[in-house]
């Protein structure tokens, strides 16, 4: 009879692991979800609403010039860059 108390603690530890990697499988895809739902709103704009489609047809429209300063501005270009397609909108 002595046998059957460690195979009860066994059988509660055999339980016990596969609760803990179950769980620890759980909560790694839970992480790597909000990680890429992170980098997805990040790296795509949000859908227009019906409020800021109006926004935008009431806003004054930009010209090439316009869009070429705030590129600049942002530091998307460098000021070689900037110049040249100055230039070629000018031209």
């Amino acid at each position: 009879m002595m046998g059957f108390g460690f195979m009860g603690i066994g059988a509660l530890l055999f339980v016990g692991f596969w609760v803990l990697v179950i769980a620890g499988g759980v909560w790694l895809v839970m992480t790597l979800t909000r990680s890429a739902q992170g980098q997805t709103t990040a790296s795509h704009p949000p859908l227009l609403t019906s409020t800021s489609t109006q926004a935008l047809t009431s806003a004054p429209t930009q010209t090439p010039l316009d869009v070429l300063k705030m590129r600049y501005a942002k530091g998307e270009i460098t000021a070689e860059q900037f110049n040249q397609m100055k230039q070629d909108l000018s031209a």
